[in-house]
């Protein structure tokens, strides 16, 4: 009966732990490639609720002023001493509407839904070239106002989050929301991304070094990823070898206990 207990004891730690190989990222030999590939660089298009922050220059300030976005004295007084992370953004930025559609003072509504930020430059200095005389003079930059995404599952800090990068990696995203837990699955995160064509689902494993050449390893704004749980959590053991000896003394111990005071 000991030597049984005793296998049992350790069979069970042996398939409750989880191997280190599992919560290692990014194994494996890096791939030499022989040419140039644009699989991560392909151009983003917005989509509504994106926010875009539009920045026009010139030497001429008084004119240029009429285009620009002015807030509104509560809203400034109430963000006057925010930073940029802290999402004064929200107020001085654009945001994307139900239609596609942001709205600049003078210019009126343009419609920016599935173009690119570069698209939506164009079109604003197309939309300015009508009121400007100094053309030359002009300097417009759009970018999106941060990345967003939202994490879910088995990571330290779930939630939305924004990361205020032009390009930001499926690693940089978890990295900021505390890593994955011990009992979440490295080898197959799952990334959830909304388009124009629809509804994607992707499968990443973050623990091969060939995830570098992966669609979603720089994420998209909007995208979910969720961190499911390896099968170790649902088995209630312990993670560790330790979690899962004091899990079965706790248990054996309990039964022993139950045994001896049913025969008394």
């Amino acid at each position: 009966m000991k030597k049984y207990f005793l296998l049992l004891i350790f069979t069970s730690i042996i398939f409750s732990c989880i191997p280190s190989k599992e919560l290692i990222y990014l194994q494996g030999e890096p791939v030499k490639k022989k040419e140039i590939t644009r699989i991560n660089d392909i151009p983003y298009k917005l989509q509504v609720d994106d926010i875009l922050n539009i920045d026009i220059k010139s030497s001429d300030e008084k004119m240029v002023s009429i285009f620009q976005k002015q807030l509104e004295g509560s809203n400034l007084n109430q963000n006057s001493n925010q930073d940029f992370d802290s999402g004064s953004g929200y107020f001085s930025d654009y945001s994307i509407d139900s239609y596609g559609n942001i709205r600049m003072p003078t210019i009126g509504e343009i419609n920016v839904l599935g173009y690119t930020t570069l698209e939506v430059r164009k079109k604003i200095e197309k939309e300015l070239n009508k009121y400007l005389k100094n053309k030359e003079d002009t300097f417009v930059s759009v970018k999106l106002s941060g990345i967003k995404y939202t994490i879910i599952g088995e990571i330290n800090n779930p939630g939305p989050k924004v990361i205020f990068q032009n390009k930001v990696s499926i690693i940089d995203a978890i990295a900021n929301s505390g890593d994955i837990t011990m009992v979440g699955n490295r080898k197959e995160v799952v990334v959830i991304r909304n388009s124009i064509s629809g509804t994607e689902k992707f499968i990443i494993d973050l623990t091969d070094i060939k995830a570098f050449n992966s669609d979603v390893f720089y994420i998209k704004p909007n995208d979910i990823i969720n961190i499911i749980p390896l099968k170790q959590k649902s088995w209630g053991t312990g993670v560790t070898g330790v979690q899962s000896l004091t899990t079965l003394l706790s248990i054996f111990t309990l039964l022993t206990t139950t045994f001896i005071l049913a025969r008394n």
